[in-house]
């Protein structure tokens, strides 16, 4: 990796907490500044502007979660089990995420109206997200651990609705037994498959 990908790597890791906190119209460049410690000349030397730090922030928090995802289902063997890491990860988003939580529903609440590119980053978050719900219902119906009557793009939505619908209120009350609740009705769905 040569200096210039080093450092816009660096911005984007300094970053991506303070993004993922503070929301796009919150964090400003001054922000970036005290953060990374660098001048507005380096950060504009590396981005365009503060859109372009915001999206390549919003891949990089969002890859952040997919790994965690993904090295855990690596360690389930059924389809279920694998669909059951999105209730155990969610459920301890608190050590598992990227410091502010959630990307897809932070950048989707704060960008639904205000910012057209970090909203489809957003809307093609979900789309994969859905995307590989369904594979794994799929999956699970090929392999008869699923009845063959499941509904998989109704039950992705579903769950990808319920699991953010328990954060959002998680956070706005900070009660943590709302998310504990909720997300067992999103595992005793998958159970019920």
């Amino acid at each position: 990796m040569g200096k210039a990908d080093q450092t816009k790597a660096f911005i984007i890791e300094k970053t991506a907490p303070l993004f993922n906190t503070k929301g796009y119209e919150g964090t400003s460049m001054s922000d970036i500044e005290a953060v990374t410690g660098l001048t507005k000349g380096s950060i504009y030397g590396n981005f365009a502007n503060k859109d372009e730090v915001a999206l390549a922030v919003f891949d990089y928090n969002l890859q952040q979660v997919d790994n965690i995802t993904r090295n855990e289902m690596s360690k389930r063997q059924t389809n279920r089990d694998k669909l059951l890491v999105y209730v155990d990860v969610y459920d301890n988003f608190a050590n598992c995420f990227p410091e502010g939580g959630c990307p897809i529903l932070n950048t989707a609440t704060e960008a639904d109206d205000t910012h057209p590119a970090l909203r489809k980053k957003a809307h093609n978050a979900i789309n994969n997200w859905k995307n590989k719900i369904m594979s794994l219902i799929d999956q699970g119906i090929a392999a008869k651990e699923f009845s063959g009557n499941t509904n998989a793009e109704e039950t992705a939505l579903s769950m990808i609705a319920t699991i953010e619908g328990a954060i959002m209120l998680t956070k706005l009350t900070g009660k943590t037994a709302y998310r504990k609740t909720i997300l067992q009705g999103v595992k005793e769905r998958i159970e019920n498959l």
